[in-house]
C-alpha cells in the first residue's frame, strides 16, 4: 500500500492538463514529460517491449510466466487531467481515519468538503483519504489508474508464483478532451481485450456508455438601427433563444439520470448579426439517439420556415455505446466481476453517463470495459480518493491476470 500511495502522490505532481485548443497530440507538453518519466519507471520495474511514440502513447509488456497458450489482456489509463480545474502545483494531503466530519481543504478561501453536500464521504468513514488543498483538482482521474496498473505489474513481477499470460499496458494522452483514442494503435497494442482503469467509486464496472454527438447551430441575423428596425431587423440572439426553448426542458443533464438521455447546451456566442449555440447530445439507446439528432434537424427547419435561411446545423457523431461490441464477449465482464468478488469488492455494474476511451477502442476491435480507479468528485477541488479503494483496484488487476491463466 505504501508504494502505491507514494507512486500516486508522485504522479499528481506532474501538470498534465489537456487543452483542446492547441491542435497538437499530446495537447500539452506536460503529458509528454510525464510519459517520459513513466517510461523510465517501466524499465526500472522490469517490463519489456516499452515504446513511447511521438503522440505520447506509452505501451509496455509483462511477458507470460506460464507455458500454456493464453489470451493477451490489456490495461489502459490516461495521462492527462481535466482542463476544467487547475492541475498545476497539486498539493495533496492524507486525512487519516476519516471521522465523518467536515474536511477543511482551504481555510483562507473557505473551501470545505462537507458530507452534507457530498454524502458519499460517509461511505468511507474510518478510511484514509487523499484530498486536495482546495486550490486545484487532485488528478485521481486518471493518475490513480496509472498508479494502480504500474503497481499491479510490479506486484506480479515480484510474485512469480501468480501465473499469468502476456499482459499489455498503455497510457494515453488527451482523454479528457475526447481525443485519447485518436492515435491509439490497436494493432500494435496486440491484445485480445483490455480494461480501462478509469471509473469512479470502488466496485464500478461499466460496459455501457452514451452514444454521443456534438451539434452547432448558427443563426444569421440582420442588424438595423433599433430606432428604425420594425419589420427589418432579425436579431439572431432572440432567434437562438427561441430555438433553445423549443427543446424539452426536462431532457437536460440536471434533470436526468441512469439510462435517460439529454440535450446539453454547452455554449452560446453571438450578437444581433450572428449567434452560435453548441450542444452535446447523449443517449444510451441508439434509436433514441438517432431521434434526438432528427429533432435538431426538425427544429432547424421550423426556424427557417419563420426566418428563411436563418439557421444552419452542423452535427457530428463522437462515439457510440460500446455495449453492442461487449455483449458478444461478455466473458470479459464476467471475469472482472469474479475478480472483484474474489478480492472482497461488490461489483456495481452501471452505465457510464459519459464516454471512455474504451468505447472507441471497442469499435476499433479492442473490447474494453471500464473498471473503477477509486476516485470521487472528479474535475474539481473537491476531488478525493480513499486509499483502500486504490489498493482494491490494484488487486482486481492482479486477480484478472490470475483468473485469465486459471480459466
Amino acid at each position: 500500500m505504501e508504494s502505491l500511495v507514494k507512486r500516486f502522490l508522485h504522479y499528481v505532481s506532474f501538470d498534465t492538463q489537456s487543452d483542446e485548443l492547441t491542435n497538437m497530440t499530446p495537447s500539452t507538453p506536460g503529458q509528454m514529460f510525464f510519459a517520459k518519466e513513466l517510461e523510465k519507471e517501466l524499465h526500472h520495474i522490469g517490463l519489456t517491449d516499452i515504446s513511447l511514440d511521438d503522440n505520447g502513447y506509452l505501451m509496455a509488456t509483462l511477458p507470460a510466466n506460464c507455458e500454456k497458450e493464453l489470451p493477451t489482456i490489456g490495461f489502459i489509463a490516461h495521462l492527462d487531467t481535466s482542463p476544467d480545474c487547475s492541475g498545476r502545483k497539486v498539493s495533496p494531503r492524507i486525512v487519516e481515519k476519516y471521522d465523518g466530519s467536515d474536511i477543511v481543504l482551504c481555510a483562507e478561501e473557505n473551501v470545505v468538503l462537507r458530507p452534507d453536500e457530498f454524502p458519499e464521504l460517509l461511505h468511507y468513514t474510518g478510511q484514509d483519504l487523499i484530498v486536495t488543498d482546495g486550490k486545484t483538482l487532485l488528478g485521481a482521474d486518471d493518475k490513480a489508474g496509472v498508479a494502480e496498473i504500474v503497481s499491479a505489474m510490479e506486484h506480479l513481477i515480484s510474485h512469480p508464483e501468480i501465473k499469468h499470460g502476456k499482459i499489455r499496458i498503455a497510457f494515453t494522452p488527451d482523454e479528457e478532451i475526447g481525443q485519447g483514442a485518436d492515435h491509439f494503435d490497436v494493432k500494435r497494442f496486440d491484445a485480445d481485450w483490455a480494461y480501462t482503469m478509469d471509473g469512479g467509486e470502488v466496485g464500478e464496472l461499466e460496459y455501457e456508455n452514451f452514444n454521443a454527438a456534438v451539434a452547432r447551430i448558427t443563426f444569421k441575423g440582420r442588424n438595423v438601427h433599433p430606432g428604425y428596425a420594425k419589420h427589418k431587423m432579425i436579431n439572431s440572439l432572440r432567434v437562438a433563444v427561441q430555438y433553445a426553448i423549443m427543446l424539452p426542458r426536462w431532457e437536460t443533464p440536471e434533470h436526468t439520470e441512469g439510462y435517460e438521455g439529454f440535450y446539453h447546451l454547452i455554449s452560446c456566442e453571438g450578437s444581433v448579426e450572428e449567434t452560435t449555440l453548441s450542444y452535446i447530445i447523449r443517449d444510451h439507446d441508439r434509436d433514441r439517439f438517432e431521434r434526438r439528432k432528427k429533432e435538431f434537424e426538425h427544429l432547424v427547419r421550423k426556424i427557417n420556415k419563420e426566418f428563411p435561411d436563418c439557421a444552419s446545423l452542423d452535427i457530428k457523431d463522437q462515439y457510440y455505446n460500446m455495449r453492442e461490441k461487449i455483449e458478444p464477449v461478455m466473458h470479459i465482464v464476467d471475469l472482472a466481476e469474479e475478480a472483484m468478488k474474489n478480492v472482497g469488492v461488490t461489483p456495481i455494474v452501471v452505465p457510464v453517463r459519459g464516454g471512455t476511451d474504451g468505447a472507441r477502442l471497442s469499435f476499433e476491435g479492442l473490447p474494453c470495459p471500464n473498471i473503477f480507479a477509486g476516485g470521487l468528485n472528479f474535475h474539481g477541488r473537491y476531488e478525493f480518493i480513499p486509499i483502500p479503494s486504490m489498493v482494491k483496484a490494484r488487486d482486481v488487476i492482479v486477480e484478472i491476470a490470475r483468473l485469465t491463466a486459471e480459466k
